[in-house]
């Protein structure tokens, strides 16, 4: 499991890294807000924790951009706020848990865990977007009868397309989404796979299309 923690103190943030690496986590680990939502948004990791308290961007900030965004990763949130207002604002803005700070460590990998596994019991099967359906275990698109199994890049691109339908995704979010941050490949295989999805979705007559806006990005739009 892979997860994103950002922390501004860098003696707390070596501790937690320190405990969850020893469980097995992989941790990437950032010291303000505007790492944090660059690493999340770009990354692809199981789960977050967020420091509310942090220079650049505070933490509300970030899991509020980033829930806007489209991003469902889920994110738990510490803090040494312990009002109760500050919890509220923190789940309504899109928490899934919240942790007050100082906390121990077992519960905070408890917390981790649970939020974990509730990710995994909702994480679906099948991504929908117009007629288009992406089952994630064959990894095969469907529009209405008709089926064709995807190449690897090609499902993860057409992936992160359908998870991020509200969003147009530039050239390099979709490189790192789909290839990973040391790829060795460049963003040419992007326009090229890109080539690929929209012919199989004209084959297919499906009534979604990727479009393009010049120097923004990709995404889904449906067709009328």
């Amino acid at each position: 499991m892979k997860l994103l923690y950002a922390e501004d103190e860098p003696a707390l943030s070596e501790a937690v890294v320190d405990y969850l690496t020893y469980h097995k986590y992989i941790v990437d680990a950032v010291y303000d807000g505007a790492d944090a939502y660059d690493y999340a948004i770009l990354g692809d990791y199981d789960g977050i924790i967020l420091d509310i308290m942090m220079p650049k961007r505070d933490g509300l900030e970030v899991l509020s951009a980033l829930r806007r965004n489209g991003c469902k990763t889920p994110v738990l949130l510490l803090t040494a706020k312990t009002q109760v207002e500050d919890r509220i604002q923190g789940l309504d803005t899109g928490a899934d848990d919240y942790l007050p700070k100082p906390f121990d460590m077992g519960e905070l990998i408890a917390r981790i865990r649970a939020m974990l596994r509730r990710r995994e019991e909702y994480h679906p099967d099948l991504i929908y977007f117009g007629d288009l359906t992406l089952d994630i275990k064959s990894g095969a698109i469907r529009v209405g009868e008709m089926s064709f199994p995807l190449s690897k890049q090609e499902y993860r691109l057409m992936e992160q397309l359908m998870l991020n339908h509200t969003m147009y995704l530039s050239t390099e979010d979709l490189l790192i989404k789909a290839w990973g941050y040391n790829a060795e490949t460049d963003i040419n295989s992007v326009w090229l796979y890109i080539s690929y999805l929209r012919k199989r979705l004209s084959a297919m007559n499906s009534q979604v299309r990727i479009v393009s806006k010049r120097n923004i990005g990709y995404k889904l739009e449906r067709g009328s």
